[in-house]
């Protein structure tokens, strides 16, 4: 039994839920900040900077919880 070797790069199981939940609230919080700053933009009231910001944010996020999760 001493010559079992240590996992590389193990993250325990409750590190990972908690990773994952923080990141669907950042990709949901994002998203919706995208999706009503892009309708304001649209209509004229602020500008498209920050929404597609947000979006590419969003994006960042969902892909970072698939990697996780998956």
């Amino acid at each position: 039994m001493s010559d079992l070797e240590r996992r590389g790069s193990y993250v325990p199981r409750r590190t990972r839920e908690k990773r994952a939940f923080r990141l669907v609230l950042a990709a949901g919080g994002l998203g919706a900040f995208a999706a009503v700053g892009l309708v304001l933009a649209f209509v004229g009231v602020i500008g498209a900077g920050l929404p597609i910001l947000a979006a590419v944010l969003a994006a960042i996020c969902g892909f970072l919880f698939w990697r996780t999760v998956s």
